[in-house]
């Protein structure tokens, strides 16, 4: 198993705060491997929340504490590890008791959805639990994955790095990355076709059946189109009027079952950014999805990301799950797009600075600037404005281009400009 140093890292930060931990996140994104991975001084117990022997466990708390005596420690001083632990009923409570008696014992949970865990970790576990979103590999897990020699390399980048100095591997690696996604099963195959197999085998077995589960029988079919809508519309407004139409759907299943795919971590809404201009949009939001095999499963679209005539808006999504992945606590991202098409976007809201960025998946001879992105950021006083694309690391004219690879090293300390 390969480490993903990120998340060790923001669990033991948890754990210095709290007792308990969260993981949540879509199905097959590493959860479970990142708990039994996580390095603990002391005993520890793994437990899966869908045994049913696992949540007979957890309906009397002295049941529970003779268990954990015999199976963790007499003193009840380790980790227990719960691996979707939103199946277990009444789990909340019981970890509440656990952890108010025994002040030593730590507790690692995982769950696949944020429609219920969160409402019951705000209700019973408030001030007891610190919840992290697990997300597929970034690119620079994705190319750690790969090629553990290129990865240090690459983690000797940053924005100060010539255009020049960026291996030339990279390039082919992150067109591998934009059309099969980060998925970690999928990521450790290096063929084309076992890479296809893993991603139908996930998106069939796992995503499709836990939200199918939450589909009335009579939407089926209007929810697959649905789906398959929103997968050739990634970067773009949604408008459920329009897709209630399409897909067949009534208008308030529609709007329902939209959020219910961006609570299973399947897609993500993207709300625009609000000025006093009164030609901004204001209310529809762009939708990405949670990793790009999967989008292009559903696409069922596999070619070659040089030939693709979506390729601008699969590139548009990467940079959004970079963005998102390294997004401080208390930020947001938005877009900002008026009637008239003029466009950024993203704007990132960090608690002390805000970014504008332009996405341009091209190769650049020379700086080309963007009046949209000058204007907005001019109007909205940012100072820090990057054009994300395929080749040009350089500064022009208060605007900083960067190279697609660097995009997680948006948000550092900037160099001088």
């Amino acid at each position: 198993m390969i480490k993903r140093k990120y998340y060790s890292e923001k669990i033991n930060s948890g754990f210095d705060a709290v007792p308990i931990v969260v993981l949540i996140g879509a199905r097959q994104v590493g959860k479970t491997s990142l708990m039994k991975m996580h390095e603990f001084e002391g005993k520890s117990l793994f437990l899966n929340g869908q045994d049913p022997e696992t949540y007979a466990l957890f309906q009397k708390l002295s049941q529970l504490e003779a268990y954990l005596k015999i199976y963790l420690d007499q003193d009840l001083q380790g980790l227990l590890l719960i691996d979707e632990f939103q199946f277990i009923p009444g789990v909340s409570t019981m970890l509440k008791l656990l952890t108010d008696k025994y002040e030593h014992i730590k507790i690692l949970c995982s769950g696949s959805s944020s429609l219920d865990i969160l409402q019951t970790v705000e209700e019973s576990l408030a001030g007891r639990v610190r919840v992290i979103e697990v997300f597929s590999l970034s690119f620079s897990e994705y190319i750690l994955f790969n090629d553990e020699n290129l990865y240090r390399l690459y983690e000797s980048f940053d924005l100060n790095t010539p255009d020049t100095a960026i291996a030339a591997p990279l390039i082919p690696l992150l067109g591998e990355y934009l059309v099969y996604g980060g998925l970690p099963r999928a990521a450790l195959n290096k063929g084309p076709e076992q890479k296809l197999a893993i991603l139908d085998d996930i998106y069939k077995t796992y995503l499709l059946r836990d939200v199918r589960s939450y589909i009335r029988n009579e939407h089926f079919i209007g929810f697959n189109k649905l789906l398959r809508m929103l997968a050739l519309q990634i970067g773009n407004l949604v408008n459920i009027n329009e897709l209630s139409r399409e897909s067949g759907l009534p208008y308030r299943a529609c709007a329902d079952y939209i959020e219910l795919l961006q609570q299973m971590y399947i897609i993500k809404l993207i709300e625009p950014y609000i000025t006093n201009k009164r030609s901004v949009i204001g209310k529809m939001k762009k939708v990405f999805f949670c990793d790009t095999g999967i989008r292009n499963m559903i696409n069922a679209d596999f070619g070659n990301i040089e030939f693709r005539s979506d390729k601008g808006a699969i590139f548009e999504n990467y940079v959004l799950l970079e963005l998102w992945r390294n997004l401080k606590p208390g930020g947001s991202i938005r877009f900002y797009r008026t009637s008239d098409g003029v466009e950024v976007d993203f704007v990132v809201n960090q608690v002390f600075t805000q970014y504008a960025i332009e996405c341009k998946y091209r190769t650049l001879d020379k700086p080309l600037h963007s009046k949209a992105l000058i204007a907005f950021s001019d109007q909205e006083g940012i100072d820090k404005r990057f054009v994300v694309n395929r080749n040009l690391n350089v500064v022009n004219r208060n605007v900083r281009f960067i190279q697609a690879y660097l995009v997680d090293r948006i948000g550092e300390n900037n160099p001088e400009k």
